[in-house]
């Protein structure tokens, strides 16, 4: 298989652990505010690279204090900065962590979740096989830009994340992504708003009515199921976590993992099931960018 292209954004995930989400007015006191790099198509990337998922990552990245960060900590670890847009500011994500190691984002959008069509000029869409798109991206003013990138070349196939923000995505570019027939890589939750059911079985058969392609549903630690563009469906078991730290990146790095795996042409349900395990290792440490030596797997 041809090598994938990542498109999206890297931010500063500024990761702020808390007892447990405020109310109104009350005044709480963190144990502790960690940053490091994130941002999903980041993550998605970063997976790639430590299993040798062969992949080119497009990820604008932007000038303040937040752009330079990011700058810096991308060529510290060899990952080459392919768009770099220093006029525009870039943004963060607060990641307020609970003591139960749930999560809540506050993204403030920068030039990095932004996209144009001429960054792609460089690259030609016949030297790549699948294309990860999230959707935080299509939601922004320029996802149009991204969605008419991938109409006008439809030798790509896509992989689509809507993420939470899914069915709040507007002006008809929900639809356009799911006329492109995208794989879809979704938890249950998004599963169940984006489909309008109340079970995760039932939400793929839906979502594989309006795509005719492979759904993904992760379940936590109950594993994931996946109902196949063949429609073969089955449930690969999860891995449980022995200390669930934060789920920061799980899903990320879920889908990273899967895609690596298809890039060597692994078969889907054995790409799952090292998903499964990848995505274990990553709650149980701080962060998304799970360290190399607790990577769990080889491929």
């Amino acid at each position: 298989m041809k090598p994938a292209l990542i498109i999206g954004s890297t931010c500063v995930d500024v990761i702020i652990n808390i007892d447990h989400l405020p109310k109104t007015a009350e005044n709480l006191r963190p144990t502790s505010q960690t940053m490091a790099l994130g941002g999903c198509a980041f993550n998605v990337s970063y997976i790639m690279r430590l299993l040798g998922g062969h992949h080119t990552f497009i990820s604008p990245v932007g000038g303040g204090t937040y752009g330079d960060y990011v700058a810096k900590q991308l060529k510290s670890k060899g990952i080459p900065v392919a768009i770099r847009v220093p006029e525009q500011e870039n943004g963060c994500c607060y990641c307020l962590v609970e003591a139960n190691g749930e999560r809540t984002f506050l993204s403030y959008h920068g030039v990095e979740y932004t996209f144009q069509k001429d960054w792609m000029l460089p690259y030609h869409a016949e030297n790549y096989s699948i294309a990860y798109v999230c959707g935080l991206e299509i939601e922004e003013s320029t996802g149009i830009n991204l969605i008419e990138y991938l109409e006008e070349h439809p030798q790509l196939e896509v992989c689509f994340a809507p993420g939470p923000r899914g069915v709040r995505i507007k002006d008809g570019k929900l639809e356009r992504m799911m006329d492109l027939n995208p794989i879809l890589h979704i938890n249950e939750q998004e599963a169940y708003e984006l489909s309008g059911k109340s079970n995760y079985r039932e939400a793929a058969k839906a979502l594989w009515q309006i795509t005719k392609n492979t759904v993904i549903i992760t379940l936590g630690e109950k594993g994931t199921y996946c109902l196949e563009k063949n429609k073969t469906s089955y449930l690969v078991p999860g891995t449980p976590a022995e200390n669930v730290v934060d789920t920061i990146g799980a899903g990320d790095s879920h889908i990273g993992t899967i895609l690596a795996c298809l890039t060597k042409d692994i078969p889907l349900r054995k790409a799952i099931g090292y998903a499964n395990q990848v995505a274990s290792a990553v709650v149980s440490v701080k962060g998304s960018s799970l360290p190399e030596d607790l990577v769990p797997i080889q491929i």
